[in-house]
């Protein structure tokens, strides 16, 4: 069984450019992982995010390993790159975004033979433009959650078909396989935020 090290080394591992931050992208609760998040968003480059509010082991045990002791905490290519105030201060004087450009790929987005997050997300949004997708697990074998106006009035197989169609090619070639759909429109969505969460792995793109 792996611990919660090894959770978050491989999270390392296999995105290039990860935030663990208090909250999600769309609404921080934090007021420094808001700032992170506003700066993030004007490079306009794809990045991985965990909620570590929703992820108490990981919230408790990352600062061991990165010695960094505050959240937001982002790194790139594994090495961590520092919090709010360094990230600040690096858009300021131009290093950050060559830094987020330097990211590598993973190894199983470099080989091609599974789709990468941002290829989920983009034929996804290609038949619903509104969608806000989290993601869980990695390489092939991947839990998607799909929120979406789109959805409203829907049966629950419905809301999972349209989001299972948007994936009909990679799932022919094999390029996804064992995907599991969790599918709301946005009032479904925040009425389950008042639920306590497992602290999923999530995405923002």
């Amino acid at each position: 069984m792996k611990t919660t090290e090894d959770k978050i080394r491989e999270q390392l591992a296999n995105n290039p450019i990860i935030l663990y931050m208090k909250g999600v992208p769309d609404k921080p609760e934090c007021g420094f992982s808001g700032k992170t998040v506003g700066i993030l968003k004007q490079t306009n480059i794809p990045y991985t995010f965990v909620n570590v509010l929703a992820a108490p082991f990981i919230r408790e045990k990352l600062p061991s390993i990165s010695h960094w002791p505050t959240y937001p905490q982002l790194f790139v290519n594994g090495e961590l790159v520092g919090g709010c105030d360094i990230i600040e201060a690096m858009y300021n004087d131009g290093s950050l975004m060559p830094l987020l450009e330097s990211a590598k790929p993973t190894n199983e987005t470099a080989s091609g033979e599974h789709l990468s997050v941002a290829e989920v997300e983009q034929l996804i949004k290609q038949d619903l433009a509104d969608a806000q997708v989290i993601v869980d697990g990695a390489g092939c074998d991947l839990t998607l959650t799909v929120i979406s106006a789109s959805f409203a009035g829907l049966p629950l197989v419905k809301k999972q078909q349209s989001v299972l169609a948007a994936l009909k090619a990679p799932l022919a070639s094999g390029k996804l396989h064992a995907v599991s759909v969790l599918a709301y429109t946005p009032e479904e969505w925040q009425a389950k935020q008042t639920a306590p969460t497992g602290g999923l792995l999530q995405i923002q793109l």
